[in-house]
């Protein structure tokens, strides 16, 4: 489902979609409101979504998106690498950011990532995350110690915090990408989150990653 204010843009978007054998558009909306509503009709396996909107801001309709259908994926749309909005898109349940600067080819292959669960994070903004989550402090109120993953558990999120898909991780630990699959999963279960964005950003501000 395609979500943005810009009528001219969401067509370019939709046709850029439609023309890759495994994608399909199955809705399009000018604003979170609308968004909220279809999202709950379509039940689509992916929103891309613009962050700022006339017709009702991008990030409020992420948080009341994932509220009731908490495994949709959304990424964010954005003219914008702002730092600040890049983490409250995050907080909000955003597993990927796009900025739309970026060209047809990457965009589309970014989008197929997220479809099938990676995250859709152009190199730039992966940049940001690093060097903006590293240098903060722990929060007390973290989520579950490092002491409740098993080695591989440990093993899996250095490299999800590194930026590596799960084909990459299954290679380089030479296990099956299954496997791989499973261990995220157990993980953002114990950490309460929601994608593997979070995940990385929790790896990094736990030292697991070295800038």
């Amino acid at each position: 489902m395609l979500v943005d204010d810009h009528a001219l843009f969401r067509s370019a978007l939709a046709s850029l979609i439609a023309s890759q054998p495994d994608m399909e558009i199955v809705a399009e909306a000018e604003g979170g409101d609308e968004a909220v509503r279809l999202a709950e009709e379509v039940m689509p396996d992916l929103i891309l979504m613009d962050i700022n909107m006339a017709g009702g801001d991008g990030l409020e309709a992420t948080r009341a998106i994932k509220a009731r259908l908490p495994y949709v994926k959304i990424a964010m749309l954005t003219a914008s690498d702002d730092d600040e909005l890049l983490f409250e898109a995050i907080r909000a349940g955003a597993q990927g950011y796009l900025v739309k600067h970026i060209s047809p080819d990457a965009f589309v292959e970014e989008v197929r990532r997220q479809i099938h669960g990676e995250a859709a994070i152009s190199e730039d903004i992966a940049a940001k995350i690093i060097h903006t989550v590293a240098g903060r402090t722990k929060n007390p109120e973290d989520h579950s110690p490092l002491s409740e993953f098993t080695t591989r558990e440990v093993d899996v999120l250095k490299l999800v915090g590194q930026g590596l898909t799960n084909r990459e991780i299954a290679e380089q630990l030479n296990i099956a990408e299954n496997t791989v699959k499973n261990h995220l999963r157990n993980i953002l279960q114990k950490l309460h989150f929601d994608n593997r964005v979070q995940a990385a950003a929790y790896a990094i501000r736990h030292g697991l990653v070295e800038d």
